[in-house]
């Protein structure tokens, strides 16, 4: 596991705490799940794609249709000016400002939580994460070779993300 450092807290929330999958379950049970049968892709986002001049656009669309694809959860959207996903809340938001690589940037919102303060954990073997905060991390991609081979990783990151938003 790779843990941003955390300084001594009262009450710290790791990814073996039942904290996180408890906290999502009963958001999502409050009626904050998506509505059965709506769709999951946006036509906003279906627009900026289409509309994207971007050198690795093929890619872009690689890696949102795998984030898509990892749980029937996943809901897409427009936020910060490019393709976003959420559950109950934001999790995940392309950068698309480089013009040689795909940075997806994984957070949880615009709103300060406690995981920013306390940290989280994070299962991520393969060294796919560049921590920028406690809370919030970049996912690099440099063309479609790397795209395959950081895939599966890619998804199970995602998943264990999920736990905590």
């Amino acid at each position: 596991m790779r843990r941003m450092p955390v300084q001594p807290k009262k009450k710290k929330v790791t990814a073996t705490s039942k904290a996180a999958p408890a906290k999502r379950a009963s958001r999502v049970g409050a009626g904050a799940r998506a509505a059965k049968g709506a769709s999951r892709t946006d036509p906003a986002v279906a627009a900026f794609m289409k509309e994207l001049d971007h050198p690795l656009k093929k890619e872009v669309e690689v890696v949102r249709r795998l984030i898509l694809g990892v749980d029937p959860e996943i809901r897409e959207g427009i936020k910060w000016n490019a393709p976003s996903f959420r559950t109950t809340e934001h999790f995940a938001t392309f950068n698309l400002r480089a013009k040689d690589r795909i940075r997806l940037i994984l957070h949880f919102g615009a709103k300060v939580k406690a995981t920013a303060k306390e940290g989280i954990e994070v299962a991520d073997p393969s060294g796919l994460l560049e921590w920028l905060a406690r809370d919030r991390c970049l996912v690099s991609f440099s063309d479609k070779n790397d795209v395959e081979a950081k895939r599966g990783a890619l998804e199970a990151v995602i998943r264990e993300w999920m736990r905590w938003v």
